[in-house]
């Protein structure tokens, strides 16, 4: 059987460049080589495109780009060709791609950017498509999506740059404290506070409008968060349901990567009717939003035991110790049987 060349995109002009270069690393290590030849496509932090041809632990260790490893390369936009353009001091070669694989997170990369260019290309995208992933890193229109389709969604409000900050506090106050204040596009727990009274409000919002033009305000559920890894584009497959516990705050960036004082339970400690129905919801917000390929769907579990919506990662982290690939396996998939698929679903659709 001929090896499939699969174009696996890393790091990326997005403040979660160093996310997607450990992403990638493991991607790459557990790619089932006698099916998929990996081509690696690197992003420079500034948005410089190369063709890595090194050794990938300089992936993980950020040593990548480099002249000796590296040759500037683009995206050819000719609909039959589909390959990545690589350009020698003396010729441009053209290297074939049957599907690519953008393994990168947050601005630039999950957003529907990439995917726009692969699917302007005509090349198979492994994961969801361009207005999927514009929709689902905005906060406020993913949300009215959801609620459209029945499912609960937090209370909150969309603030401007230059609107009066008066309006703010008069929102806020309706809202109730604590509240999260969070950049309506952006990744990762970026620009995001979690608000106890209204004054933090000001440094809060500020903040958050480092990351975007748009941010929302949105009430504190009491509860905690559970996730759902769903994969598929008609037939989804979902695992395991897990479960963040958190000792204070909120599940922010730090303790994305490093769990200091939260810890994540696979399964989650709930009821299995919960669970059912936790599950169902995620699939309804999947094919809401027009996911296809797999995502990961947060939500919150209140204190009532009501489901709320929270948000959808269309590229979340994808290590092997990571929260997608771990709810998978805890249903017998393994990481490389993941990667395998949503490779497969690309290729097939």
């Amino acid at each position: 059987m001929k090896r499939l060349n699969i174009a696996i995109l890393f790091g990326g002009c997005s403040p979660e460049y160093s996310v997607s270069l450990q992403s990638a690393y493991s991607v790459i290590k557990h790619i089932d080589t006698y099916k998929f030849m990996p081509i690696l496509i690197g992003i420079s932090s500034k948005g410089n495109w190369y063709r890595f041809d090194g050794d990938i632990e300089k992936i993980a260790s950020d040593t990548w780009c480099n002249p000796s490893d590296c040759l500037p390369a683009a995206i050819s936009p000719d609909r039959e060709t589909h390959t990545l353009l690589v350009f020698h001091p003396d010729k441009v070669v053209k290297l074939p791609i049957d599907a690519a694989f953008p393994v990168l997170h947050g601005k630039n990369g999950e957003d529907g950017t990439i995917q726009g260019l692969f699917e302007m290309a005509g090349t198979p995208l492994v994961g969801c498509g361009t207005l999927a992933s514009a929709l689902c890193m905005d906060k406020d229109r993913a949300h009215k999506l959801a609620h459209a389709a029945g499912v609960q969604i937090p209370a909150s409000f969309i603030l401007k740059k230059n609107m009066d900050a008066g309006i703010a506090l008069a929102q806020a106050k309706s809202l109730g404290y604590p509240l999260f204040v969070k950049p309506v596009r952006a990744g990762s727990s970026y620009g995001i506070t979690k608000v106890i009274d209204r004054h933090d409000l000001p440094a809060a919002i500020k903040l958050a409008f480092e990351y975007d033009d748009e941010i929302i305000i949105e009430e504190s559920i009491t509860g905690f968060e559970v996730g759902c890894a769903v994969m598929g584009n008609e037939n989804l497959t979902v695992g395991e349901v897990d479960e963040i516990e958190l000792s204070d705050g909120f599940f922010n960036f730090t303790e994305k990567y490093t769990l200091k004082t939260a810890a994540i339970h696979i399964p989650a400690r709930i009821l299995k009717e919960k669970e059912e129905e936790i599950k169902q919801t995620a699939k309804t917000i999947y094919q809401a939003l027009g996911c296809r390929g797999f995502a990961r769907v947060d939500l919150f579990l209140n204190a009532d035991g009501k489901v709320i919506f929270n948000e959808v990662n269309t590229v979340p982290g994808f290590t092997s110790h990571s929260r997608y690939p771990n709810m998978m396996k805890a249903v017998g998939i393994s990481f490389e049987q993941v990667i395998s698929r949503v490779i497969e679903l690309a290729v097939s659709a």
